[in-house]
């Protein structure tokens, strides 16, 4: 078996990246700032460039308590967020005294070939420290063949407060192009916040 040396002792040096190597690496494609939003859509950059994309929510701050934050996709560019989806989900909850703590399956947080909005939070808090921040993975929105799989993982702050680690899954059930996800809450605005949009080369 051959082996490869550097042929250099600087990393400043390195003017490309062999083609034998592979890529991973996380390419952003937009950026949204919340501001008093109602929704924050994303109708561009989602087709078959990636095999898989990823939403970083960062402090997301909700403006009415206990609301749950959520997303449907489109699959004509953002006329109709209704795509059928099943999902499941569970979470881990602690609060600060360290005297209530939980871990189950959510069944309020699920659905069975529903259309509707999915939760990604249960509860979120409206308080001046209060946010939210997490993941959304996408994969292969672009096949025609196949069914569109999610995972997204949470963490927010209740209001007793408490830690809530919140995780989902699913599937978007159609083999139709994916190419618009559109966020929100299920009551009030989005008061502040940023998601940005990844795609894993």
């Amino acid at each position: 078996m051959a082996l490869n040396f550097a042929n250099n002792n600087s990393l400043s040096a390195i003017t490309a990246i062999p083609a034998s190597i592979s890529g991973g690496g996380l390419n952003l494609i937009s950026s949204q700032t919340a501001s008093n939003s109602s929704s924050l859509s994303f109708t561009t950059g989602i087709d078959s460039t990636y095999k898989e994309y990823i939403f970083k929510f960062y402090n997301i701050h909700a403006i009415t308590d206990t609301a749950h934050f959520s997303f449907n996709m489109s699959i004509d560019s953002g006329s109709n967020y209704n795509v059928t989806k099943t999902t499941t989900a569970f979470r881990a909850t602690q609060d600060e005294a360290g005297s209530f703590t939980l871990l189950g399956y959510d069944t309020n947080g699920d659905l069975a070939q529903g259309t509707g909005y999915q939760p990604l939070t249960s509860q979120s808090g409206n308080e001046n420290d209060e946010s939210m921040s997490g993941t959304l993975h996408i994969f292969e929105p672009s096949s025609s063949v196949f069914v569109k799989h999610f995972m997204a993982n949470i963490n927010y702050q209740y209001k007793d407060p408490q830690s809530v680690n919140y995780y989902y899954a699913g599937y978007a059930n159609t083999t139709s192009t994916v190419n618009a996800v559109d966020f929100k809450f299920t009551s009030g605005n989005i008061d502040s916040g940023v998601i940005k949009l990844y795609g894993v080369s």
